[in-house]
Formats: C-alpha cells, structure tokens, sequence
C-alpha cells in the first residue's frame, strides 16, 4: 500500500492509527477454530497488537513493522484489557 492510500484510509476510518518502524519484541502464534491468532508486543508499549491469518507465519520478533490498526478492547475473566486489532502489518 503506498503512503497515499494509507493516508486516505486513516481519513476515512477516524479510529485508524497507522504507526512505522515499531521494533516488536515478541511475537505468539496460536491456533483458534480455523484461524492463527497472531499476538505480539512492541518495545515500549504495554498493549497487546492481534490479527488473525489462516496459515502460520514467520516469527516478527526483532524486526522492524509498519503497522495499521485500532484500539478494542476485550473482556478477558471478566475484566476489560485494551487491545489492538492490526488491519495491515508489514516488515518494514
């Protein structure tokens, strides 16, 4: 996706967040029905980023991502942990 169609779509959608060269310093994978569910973590940042995708994927940790996404949250053992749901990740 170039900068342009990237730059209309967080214009369009007002809760998009689009962030580049985020280091990720963790990166889980694990199964759910027909899905991977994909969790990883950015240095400096205590909230988890998830997206799903249908096959498995190589690790991220170390590498530098560019990422489009938006805060959620979800209700985990009965208490609300904010999250944030990745449209589009791409090693930078």
């Amino acid at each position: 996706m170039s900068k342009n169609v990237i730059k209309k779509l967080v214009e369009k959608h007002k809760d998009l967040i689009h962030s580049e060269n985020l280091k990720v310093s963790s990166h889980v994978q694990r199964e759910h029905d027909e899905w991977l569910i994909n969790t990883i973590m950015i240095e400096n940042i205590a909230v988890p980023f998830k997206y799903k995708r249908r096959k498995k994927y190589q690790s991220l940790a170390g590498n530098l991502v560019n990422m489009t996404y938006y805060p959620a949250t979800e209700n985990i053992a009965g208490m609300e942990i904010e999250v944030m749901n990745v449209v589009r990740i791409k090693v930078a």
